[in-house]
């Protein structure tokens, strides 16, 4: 974990570089310069360091894990502030995380899969008393039953890594967001019956991508291509890449104390997958050369 550690520290603190510089080239002349160092203890590569190496670590929490990280890497992070320093610190490192996701994106290879799944941000049973998300979350239906939170609508490639996403509330129909979340793709993109559409086929057609889905039990049979349906027959995958954002990453709890720290917390656990692949890499070069 040590070296892993150093390794995002280091992807992190390059990609801070590259990204603060665009964004004072880019600053309006006669501006007062943007003051990047949220802290004068901790910076904001540290702060990105120990969000994404929570959601690597398989803790369920932030605060064992941060009680972790003061006993055993304070020579690390000399800098260390107090846990509830450290929450209200969050939000600070947000922009950069998604910066750092959409550098981590994957490459479309004309192959995806799309699917939607439910994040609940609190048990069934007090959605009544909930507040944070109140006016934002709502109730919605998936294959394991009802929730209260929001849908997470993602698309990836065939070898698993996060090309889009998009957060939507969870009553919302998956086939809404589909074509926002699908900007940026070419080629054909695989689904469930969830996604069949005639007007968000047509409309994705003219746009260069194919919408492949499997067929209804109440509807024609209907021929398709051999590697188009052996495509399909991987859509699993998709499945196995909510269950590692789920499971290992911990991207769905219902501890959440403001959405802001949500939202850091789901881009985070993004990150943090994606950082699997680039881990023992050169990373950090691959960034550079992206912004």
């Amino acid at each position: 974990m040590r070296t892993n550690l150093t390794l995002i520290f280091c992807l992190c603190d390059d990609f801070f570089k590259c990204f603060s510089a665009q964004i004072a080239s880019r600053q309006l002349p006669g501006n007062m310069p943007i003051n990047f160092k949220p802290s004068p203890r901790m910076s904001i590569p540290e702060l990105m360091t120990i969000l994404i190496a929570f959601h690597l670590s398989g803790y369920h929490d932030l605060k064992h894990f941060y009680v972790y990280v003061a006993h055993n890497w304070r020579k690390e992070f000399p800098g260390l502030v107090s846990y509830s320093r450290f929450v209200e610190l969050i939000p600070c490192a947000s922009i950069f995380l998604y910066g750092l996701l959409t550098s981590l994106r994957g490459e479309v290879t004309g192959k995806s899969f799309i699917d939607a799944t439910g994040l609940a941000v609190c048990k069934n049973k007090r959605i009544s008393g909930h507040k944070v998300f109140k006016n934002l979350a709502k109730r919605g239906k998936n294959t394991m039953g009802w929730f209260f939170g929001f849908k997470l609508h993602l698309v990836i490639n065939e070898y698993g890594h996060i090309l889009g996403f998009n957060l939507t509330p969870g009553n919302e129909d998956d086939r809404k967001s589909a074509e926002q979340v699908l900007k940026d793709i070419w080629g054909k993109v695989f689904a469930d019956k969830g996604y069949i559409s005639k007007k968000l086929f047509d409309s994705l057609l003219t746009k260069g991508i194919k919408l492949v889905t499997s067929r209804k039990s109440n509807m024609k049979p209907e021929i398709i291509a051999l590697d188009e349906s052996e495509m399909l027959g991987k859509r699993s995958l998709i499945e196995s890449v909510f269950n590692v954002l789920k499971n290992s990453c911990r991207i769905e709890h219902s501890r959440h104390r403001s959405p802001r720290n949500f939202v850091v917390n789901l881009i985070g656990a993004m990150c943090a997958y994606m950082m699997r692949f680039v881990i023992g890499v050169d990373g950090s070069a691959r960034i550079a050369d992206q912004l």
